[in-house]
């Protein structure tokens, strides 16, 4: 698929590559991004090339790279047109802020392929201290709430681990059954790497929930679902209290790099 100058693709890899050599904070990138004076777009047409068993993003026909110089190709081909679709959305200027897919798949080929142990690990160590297993004491809507919205959540992932997790009221730390997290270990070295387990440590992070991240891997939830599910708290006081404009665009950012996490932890 085709999708239709002035800078090389070294040239521009050069000034704002490092940006998707890591994953970073999505609003500390988006901020950093709009920092940088943007280059203009240096070529006519994004497409996709399949070859040896991987499609390519190709650019003016050539196939495109990550800031560690490594050819932008991928097993999935769904994933990969989204990405040229992101090169092709790009107008007079290359905005790295509006390519969060093209950060983090830099992010899975540049850095999670060769540190993909403790890419595992991180996700483990947040199930320890899970978001969903952290309830409300009160008010009394709340609480129902999140029973209704997290205990079927925490339950399926629980059948399918074969685990029970601890539950606790407020903030005070509950330590995990140790068995729990072992099942948690097993299943998160299943995610194939690196592409489909960068996916999943972003929206790990995005929700502070690793209980989520596995049960959108497993198909118990979509996208909407996994995020309404994050985001009950937050929801919960935005209807009390309104949003404020700012705390909306933060949201607004956060959203679009958990969809495209979401995408790859599941297209990946």
């Amino acid at each position: 698929m085709v999708y239709g100058a002035g800078m090389s693709t070294d040239a521009f890899l050069e000034r704002f590559g490092s940006q998707g050599a890591r994953q970073p904070d999505p609003v500390a990138a988006a901020q950093q991004a709009m920092r940088n004076p943007l280059p203009k777009r240096f070529y006519e047409a994004a497409s996709v090339l399949e070859r040896d068993g991987l499609f390519h993003v190709a650019l003016d026909g050539k196939t495109a790279r990550t800031p560690a110089r490594k050819p932008l190709a991928i097993a999935s081909r769904p994933v990969a047109e989204a990405l040229a679709a992101e090169w092709h959305g790009q107008v007079e200027r290359i905005d790295p802020a509006a390519m969060p897919l093209t950060r983090l798949v830099n992010s899975a080929l540049d850095g999670v392929a060769d540190q993909h142990e403790a890419v595992r690990a991180e996700i483990v160590r947040y199930a320890g201290s899970d978001a969903l297993c952290y309830r409300a004491g009160e008010p009394d809507n709340l609480v129902e709430r999140q029973r209704e919205i997290w205990d079927p959540i925490v339950a399926g992932t629980e059948a399918a681990l074969g685990a029970r997790f601890a539950l606790a009221e407020g903030v005070m730390f509950a330590e995990q059954p140790a068995d729990a997290l072992a099942a948690v270990a097993r299943r998160v070295a299943e995610i194939p790497a690196p592409l489909a387990l960068a996916g999943a440590h972003n929206v790990m992070t995005l929700t502070g929930s690793t209980i989520l991240t596995l049960a959108l891997a497993d198909g118990r939830l979509d996208a909407d679902a996994a995020w309404a599910a994050a985001h009950l708290d937050e929801d919960y006081q935005i209807a009390i209290w309104g949003q404020d404009e700012e705390a909306a665009e933060r949201r607004a950012v956060r959203r679009r790099e958990f969809d495209v996490a979401a995408l790859l932890l599941r297209q990946g």
